[in-house]
């Protein structure tokens, strides 16, 4: 989850990672720092909690001429968010930075302790660095050092090595994304947690397999060569030429990352529709026209999760072929039970997520075909997955995802068009158009679901409930509104609040209920049995229903005519809005929510 950024070049090392870091203040913002060679050829650190800027400050006015630098945004795992805990870790002569968690810290801790280490933070990060520091103490390369080290610390890591007495910084993962990149015309090179650090700056970048050691000069011959631990040279990475572009990191005239990513939904939509039907897409299509599973193992987290129930819905109504869907952090401890002919279907945006990746690895294990759908072209997931349906929604930088909710819904649903071997795209091209052009409205009426936020942020809590294709919807919409605005949400299938929670309706609770044409009548049975009990009603319904309005406290009109299975989509994004602006009246940060990261990368 961290954000870690490395670089050795002409250029000023210091600068390149701090606008690295930047890029990956998502993954990470409660502490951030950077350590780098000085005009006398010692290492610097400067490291700060908070947020970027609050480093940036700390260097004004200290000379950065560095030509070897590395970096960390940190999210914390092991030990308080302080100065001390941050990274990068300093023992004199090496500094590492750390993405993801090891295991058994506290018993390699002991041992180092025992052998006359002394530790100057609680985090499992500074573990490592003593275990290279008493290796190369001992009189090992720092290149053994590391690989010695790698070997007795357990669980999914990602480590950035750099070393006083030599120009190189090496690097080594398990199971923790690790991308390096380099610039052909001068030379440079880079190590980050995630390709987008690297855009603009690397010409080629390279993704290495598990326990290979990274080894970054920058060197006219050698700028950068992969080895195995001991020493021979490795085959086991990736190349890919640099394609990514700048263009998201931008806000452009809106105030938060998270709106504008709410606002590009329509013309994602319309691409993602050109990429698959006229497109480079359609060639993927052609081989899950082929594919007969006779069960979908679907796996995902977070809001990827309830885009996977959706998914579900369609798959299973459409095709009807039974989907298993699962919670990827739960899924290998209940041993699940595969078969032959199942297919393994993997949900994320990152394509880094652990829980997700170590599912996968399940079933790969035992033998099932694996599919993604990712938003990160050359992540970990798309470089395991047997066949890849790429969402296309562009770098997402809000940390509470809502583009990337959409564009993994609509790929579904042309998986499962796929899926029936005899597609009918036409038709789907259709209301893809159609709900790029219902958002479109959606968008540009706001002012009424404004509205309605500044009325209701400040109530105590709130149910989303919703029924049949819109029983996902509700629990997504809930999950938006905790991680912007703090405030106690749920979702829940509405005929379920009278088994137990509708205990907790009163006068302060508000029923943000949805409700399509779909099962309409048993929808507000259930806004009924709310509104007895003094409860605060929020419906979003079918336009033109008099009774609907009559009913609620407040009234969000939609029109659902044409959308049939699409419907929930269009429905997500006036929720999207409706956290957004109830967040914006609370005055939380809405792009970097407390405790949140982008990218979760531990377990």
């Amino acid at each position: 989850m961290c954000g870690i950024v490395g670089h050795i070049g002409h250029k000023n090392s210091v600068h390149v990672v701090l606008e690295g870091l930047k890029r990956l203040e998502y993954r990470g913002y409660d502490s951030s720092g950077v350590c780098f060679k000085n005009e006398f050829g010692n290492l610097t650190l400067f490291k700060k909690t908070g947020k970027l800027h609050n480093l940036k400050n700390l260097l004004r006015g200290v000379n950065l001429s560095s030509n070897s630098c590395v970096g960390h945004t940190r999210w914390a795992t092991h030990g308080v968010v302080n100065d001390q805990n941050s990274h990068p870790h300093l023992n004199d002569t090496i500094s590492i930075v750390h993405n993801g968690i090891i295991e058994n810290a506290a018993e390699v801790k002991k041992d180092l302790i025992s052998e006359g280490l002394q530790f100057k933070s609680d985090t499992d990060s500074e573990v490592f660095l003593g275990l290279v520091h008493y290796s190369v103490r001992q009189g090992m390369s720092l290149f053994d050092a590391v690989s010695r080290s790698f070997e007795k610390v357990q669980g999914n890591s990602a480590f950035v090595i750099q070393e006083k007495s030599s120009n190189q910084i090496l690097a080594i993962k398990r199971g923790a994304p690790l991308v390096c990149g380099l610039n052909f015309k001068t030379n440079e090179v880079m190590v980050s947690s995630d390709p987008y650090a690297l855009v603009g700056m690397v010409d080629q970048i390279f993704f290495p397999e598990d326990e290979v050691v990274c080894c970054l000069t920058g060197e006219k011959d050698k700028p950068i060569t992969f080895y195995e631990k001991n020493g021979e040279l490795s085959e086991r990475y990736v190349s890919k030429k640099q394609e990514c572009g700048l263009e998201p990191q931008e806000k452009g005239e809106f105030e938060h990352y998270m709106l504008k990513e709410i606002h590009e939904q329509p013309g994602l939509i319309r691409f993602l529709e050109e990429y698959y039907f006229l497109g480079a897409g359609k060639e993927v299509l052609k081989n899950v026209e082929n594919e007969k599973p006779s069960r979908i193992q679907l796996n995902a987290c977070g809001t990827a999760y309830y885009a996977g129930l959706v998914i579900r819905n369609f798959i299973e109504s459409i095709n009807r072929i039974p989907v298993s869907a699962e919670l990827a952090s739960e899924f290998r401890y209940r041993d699940p039970i595969f078969q032959e002919s199942d297919l393994g279907l993997f949900i994320s945006q990152s394509g880094e997520t652990a829980d997700t990746l170590a599912a996968l690895n399940l079933c790969v294990e035992r033998k099932v075909k694996t599919y993604s759908l990712v938003n990160v072209e050359g992540s970990t997931l798309s470089r395991l997955c047997d066949q890849n349906l790429f969402i296309k929604a562009g770098v997402e930088i809000g940390v509470a995802s809502t583009k990337a909710f959409t564009q993994q819904v609509l790929t579904g649903r042309i998986m499962a068009e796929s899926l029936k071997g005899t597609p009918s795209y036409g038709e789907l091209r259709t209301k893809f158009s159609l709900l790029a052009h219902r958002l479109e409205v959606l968008l540009s009426q706001v002012d009424k679901i404004k509205k309605i936020a500044e009325e209701i942020y400040n109530y105590k809590g709130f149910f989303f409930t919703g029924r049949g294709q819109y029983f996902p919807i509700a629990l997504e919409g809930a999950l938006k509104l905790k991680e912007i605005a703090y405030v106690h949400a749920e979702g829940y299938a509405a005929g379920e609040l009278k088994h137990g929670p509708i205990a907790l309706i009163d006068e302060e609770m508000v029923n943000v209920a949805i409700i399509g044409p779909e099962l309409l009548e048993k929808a507000v049975s259930n806004v009924e049995e709310i509104k007895a009990r003094r409860g605060v009603i929020v419906i979003l319904g079918p336009k033109d229903r008099k009774d609907l309005e009559a009913l609620s406290d407040h009234y969000i009109p939609l029109n659902f005519d044409g959308l049939e299975e699409l419907s929930p989509i269009y429905v997500n994004v006036a929720n999207q809005l409706l956290s957004y602006y109830m967040a914006k009246f609370k005055g939380t940060d809405i792009d970097k929510p407390r405790n949140l990261a982008k990218s979760v990368t531990v377990e």
